[in-house]
């Protein structure tokens, strides 16, 4: 079942690589817990199906940096991109990015999360394995505000959309 405007959000674990060690966090990968990361926070999370990927990569991610100003201007306290990717790549497609500090990668490896919001896209026979689909959610204190699941190309998980929704 899709998660639906009005749930809450499914707990799982995320991994995000830390560039820089703070208390708490080790440098590389670390893990967190959803309910945790949400709780008293606004968060817009984009998902994709892959990091590196060229519409993902000129497209999707660009313009939540490219606006993450404005979305704090709206009252979102984060900006997410999760995909079905290591925290690793996650990472190194960041830094190539220039995403460190704007937007959190937010690595989701095994889909596990993805699948619980009912949001997984099968592409192992094209040898990719499980994906996520593409989406764009506002989360309220764990709760979803809105949500734009793609049926096909890239129109309405744009940030200028997610952007447009929050008034």
């Amino acid at each position: 079942m899709t998660i639906q405007i009005g749930d809450h959000l499914p707990d799982g674990t995320l991994a995000e690589f830390i560039e820089t060690e703070t208390e708490g966090c080790a440098l590389g990968p670390n893990t967190f817990q959803v309910a945790d990361l949400v709780r008293g926070k606004t968060i817009a999370i984009l998902g994709l199906p892959g990091a590196f990927t060229p519409t993902c990569s000129n497209q999707h991610l660009p313009g939540y940096i490219r606006l993450a100003d404005a979305f704090k201007a709206k009252g979102v306290d984060e900006i997410w991109c999760v995909s079905v990717n290591d925290a690793f790549v996650m990472g190194a497609w960041g830094r190539d990015q220039k995403a460190t500090g704007i937007v959190r990668m937010m690595a989701d490896g095994s889909a596990t999360f993805t699948k619980a919001l009912g949001l997984e896209f099968d592409l192992v026979a094209k040898g990719m394995g499980v994906r996520s689909k593409r989406y764009s959610m506002l989360v309220q204190d764990g709760v979803v505000k809105q949500l734009n699941v793609e049926t096909a190309g890239f129109d309405v998980s744009s940030a200028e959309k997610l952007l447009e929704q929050l008034g």
